[in-house]
């Protein structure tokens, strides 16, 4: 600790790297278990099956936001400032709330989409041939939702360890019930695995959040209203800002599902599943421990743009090999993690992966605007990621057909990232450090030589040349991770490793 009592940068780093082995780590195995799943849909249902559960899931997702009132998020924050001020009791009132609301809109959520089952089928699939499925499926909505409340709780306590086994044991036993359900089942066997997941993950997270769990005593209805007035008002904001993220992936979908079919939109959600795997435990990480720690600390610009600049250039080394990965080997990664007949999402995957480049350098900015509560500013930034995003997809799939839908999120973030940056300076005065500028323009131009490559150069010419990259990318990502540790905390052997190559 420094003379004001805040971390100092090594410990600073050993915390983010720590938090990011731990839900990395956890979110690798998570990834483990989806490629299984995926796996096996592909091989028993092929791009079909794919497809379908992808268009299931999204209308999960939308029923999901709307009926959450953004409460899981705003519950994170709210906690996240209790725990930061030490108030053991406004904790446990939030906490209370929180879980007790939650499991209220899960209910509501339910009636909600079952009882719009036959408009929601007409207008995804263009008939009511699906409703009955639809309305099965608002079950799943009333499970997701009294589970969110329950993880927002553990979320906002930091308590880094218990999520990590909450997202292990959710994968696990989803993958152990989805398999024989689409085995048995066939197409039929969809919906009932969403369903079944959703419940089997309430289950789990119940089982935790009751340790930690701190019951509120002598609730008063003046504190009640309060509390849940804090809730909903900025939990408003997280619905809407969500709801646009969701209902953005839909109509591309949608607009993919039009054009070419379910198969396309099968090749287009196996793109997008392994595009996020990677850089989804990187931001999964940023999102679980970096978040809190930002919002205790938003009212100090200079603290708040010294761990956006810490949280990015940790977030940047971990990416880069990876990216670097999937660039290279993108046909070989599709046919290994689902079947041949994906092979035709390699580019789809590739134009994914430099809209994920993006999206890892511009979202711890993006915290900033969440920390600092603008919520003004985070609305219309979605409002317009959402207009960006869907008008790009739009034009870019009748021009160029189904790669246009990868590129759209590629647009969108080039886009998003120089807007985002131009808030974070407005807010805190947010700059990026010079070693993250450096670090930055050689992920970024190495990214782009490695894609442009593969356009260019006969395959094994590419992936030789990729894979060199990969190699030496991971080993300076490598380096420069271990640089920002406490010499203390390393190893001898790689203390004097160190040493030597520097």
């Amino acid at each position: 600790m420094n003379a004001r009592g805040t971390p100092s940068e090594g410990q600073t780093y050993t915390q983010i790297l720590k938090s990011t082995a731990l839900m990395g780590g956890s979110s690798l195995i998570t990834v483990g278990f989806s490629i299984i799943r995926n796996k096996a849909m592909a091989l028993i249902l092929g791009p079909e099956g794919v497809g379908l559960m992808a268009i299931y899931s999204s209308i999960a997702d939308i029923a999901q936001a709307v009926a959450g009132l953004g409460v899981q998020s705003s519950g994170v924050r709210q906690i996240a400032e209790a725990v930061g001020t030490g108030d053991a009791e406004k904790i446990a009132r939030t906490a209370f709330i929180l879980q007790r609301i939650s499991i209220v809109l899960g209910i509501a959520g339910t009636v909600l989409l079952a009882a719009l089952a036959f408009p929601a089928a007409r207008l995804t699939f263009g008939d009511h041939q699906h409703a009955t499925s639809v309305a099965f499926l608002s079950l799943a909505i009333f499970f997701r939702l009294a589970s969110a409340g329950q993880t927002a709780m553990i979320q906002g306590m930091r308590e880094i360890s218990i999520l990590a086994r909450i997202n292990l044991l959710g994968a696990f036993w989803s993958t152990v019930v989805t398999i024989p359900l689409i085995y048995y089942f066939g197409f039929e066997g969809v919906v009932p695995s969403l369903i079944a997941s959703a419940a089997l993950t309430l289950l789990i997270s119940w089982w935790y959040s009751r340790k930690i769990s701190q019951g509120a005593t002598n609730l008063s209805f003046p504190q009640f209203r309060q509390e849940l007035g804090g809730l909903l008002k900025l939990g408003l904001v997280f619905m809407a800002s969500g709801l646009l993220t969701l209902a953005t992936a839909y109509v591309v979908r949608i607009i993919v599902l039009q054009h070419g079919g379910i198969v396309a939109a099968g090749l287009y959600q196996a793109a997008w599943a392994l595009g996020s795997l990677y850089a989804g435990f990187i931001l999964q990480a940023m999102g679980t421990d970096f978040y809190p720690r930002l919002t205790a600390v938003a009212g100090d610009h200079a603290a708040c743009n010294r761990l956006v600049n810490e949280q990015a250039r940790v977030s940047i080394l971990l990416a880069f090999p990876g990216v670097l990965a999937t660039l290279t080997f993108a046909p070989i990664v599709m046919q290994l993690f689902y079947s041949p007949e994906f092979y035709g999402a390699a580019d789809l995957l590739r134009w994914i992966c430099l809209g994920m480049l993006l999206r890892i350098i511009a979202w711890p900015m993006g915290y900033i605007v969440l920390a600092k509560g603008e919520q003004g500013v985070f609305f219309w930034t979605e409002v317009a990621a959402t207009v960006v995003h869907i008008g790009l997809a739009w034009l870019l799939v009748s021009e160029f057909g189904l790669i246009g839908s990868a590129a759209a999120f590629f647009g969108l973030y080039l886009w998003h990232s120089l807007l985002i940056y131009f808030f974070a300076r407005k807010l805190t005065g947010f700059r990026w450090s010079p070693a993250n500028l450096k670090i930055g323009l050689i992920f970024i131009v190495a990214s782009a030589l490695i894609f442009s490559a593969t356009l260019v150069l006969p395959f094994w010419h590419a992936t030789a040349l990729g894979s060199v990259a990969v190699v030496l990318s991971g080993l300076y990502s490598l380096k420069m991770l271990i640089g920002l540790l406490p010499p203390e905390l390393l190893p001898l052997p790689i203390r004097r490793w160190v040493l030597r190559a520097t």
